[in-house]
């Protein structure tokens, strides 16, 4: 079967949405190698993973007209560029779909990774808001099945788009190899000492912004002597709050906000951490709880959501407005290193639900649900 990809994140995107692009194609390369896999992309580059073995083919415009309006071409033109290269079934990566595909006889599946911009519009600025909005609502209408990334986006796309719950299919994301291999001790060592990272410290991950609610990490900070955190992602205005939170409160020399950190780096960090924190108030699925689990380090994330999929019955939950009850789950785990072993235990037998082989099988349950739906 002929399959083919929205992949234009997956040449250039290097986080999130595009690190879930990749990770579909490298694992369904990798384990359904019968199959021909071809990837549509207006800019094409250089794959980030082994071709060997099985078929893959990188696709873009191929006409003046498509090569000097690449953006029509990925929303309109691909469609008969699907038809020609013979395209059983096309996966929209990351929540759209190209205009006319329902048209095609072309089976057609979105990823819809989530539905924040509708649960918390004040977040995001009108025009993006609307542009996901329309994209979004779009997709699901026109699609043979959607493909949700958590049992929480499944249940949004029923309550906020009317999607039919039959017409959903859940398929777990994983995350970056370097998280699910051993690091040597002698990186591990050169890593803490190249960041100057202590024995013990606390770790959040994911682009420091509001929804991410670090502010309560830090308050909690106050009653913890001694012990810092270290936050890993790109800064936005936030990050300035949590700055001048840390300086009034006495907390700057124990809050450390580092950007640009590599995934090999920041592979180690996980395994050095003592704790990794995930507060936010608000996530799709939660890729940094499965990258701490894989990396064996015990989990404190909040309550309610996608959390408790992605974490599992081995990780922490606390209210995301509760400052005082983040500080004593830190405090008991600190002091409690049977606990932290069995978190760390848990959290593995927890993450087996995020292997390849588990998504290859979930998204080729929905490509024949999808391939079944009428057209």
């Amino acid at each position: 079967m002929n399959v083919g990809f929205d992949a234009k994140r997956v040449f250039h995107n290097a986080t999130g949405l595009g690190n879930y692009s990749r990770d579909v194609l490298r694992i369904l390369h990798r384990l359904r190698p019968e199959h021909a896999y071809f990837a549509y992309t207006p800019r094409p580059g250089k794959l980030p993973f082994d071709l060997d073995g099985g078929r893959f083919e990188v696709r873009g415009p191929r006409t003046l007209l498509a090569r000097a309006f690449p953006s029509l071409w990925r929303t309109r033109g691909v469609v008969g560029d699907l038809r020609r290269d013979g395209i059983a079934l096309f996966h929209g990566l990351s929540n759209e779909l190209p205009a006319g595909i329902e048209r095609s006889g072309v089976a057609s599946v979105v990823t819809i990774h989530d539905l924040i911009f509708e649960r918390f519009p004040e977040l995001y600025p009108p025009v993006d808001r609307r542009i996901y909005a329309i994209k979004a609502r779009s997709a699901v209408r026109r699609a043979g099945l959607v493909v949700a990334v958590s049992e929480q986006t499944a249940r949004d796309l029923v309550e906020l788009y009317g999607v039919p719950r039959g017409r959903i299919r859940v398929v777990y994301q994983t995350c970056h190899e370097a998280f699910r291999s051993p690091v040597p001790e002698e990186r591990l060592r050169e890593v803490a000492a190249r960041y100057e990272l202590p024995q013990r410290f606390l770790l959040a991950v994911g682009t420091i912004e509001r929804r991410k609610n670090l502010l309560l990490a830090l308050r909690a900070l106050e009653g913890l002597p001694g012990v810092p955190l270290v936050a890993v992602g790109r800064p936005t205005p936030y990050a300035e709050e949590l700055v001048s939170f840390a300086r009034a409160r006495g907390l700057a020399g124990r809050v450390r906000l580092l950007s640009g950190v590599s995934t090999p780096d920041l592979a180690a960090m996980y395994r050095l951490a003592t704790l990794a924190l995930y507060p936010s108030l608000f996530e799709g699925f939660g890729i940094p709880i499965v990258e701490a689990l894989f990396s064996g380090t015990p989990v404190v994330t909040t309550r309610g959501g996608c959390f408790g999929e992605a974490g599992g019955p081995g990780s922490a939950y606390v209210d995301p407005h509760d400052a005082d009850a983040l500080r004593d789950t830190i405090a008991r785990l600190l002091e409690d290193e049977g606990a932290r072993a069995r978190m760390r235990d848990e959290g593995l037998r927890h993450a087996a639900r995020f292997s390849d082989e588990a998504i290859a099988d979930g998204l080729f349950a929905a490509y024949d649900a999808a391939l079944a739906a009428p057209r």
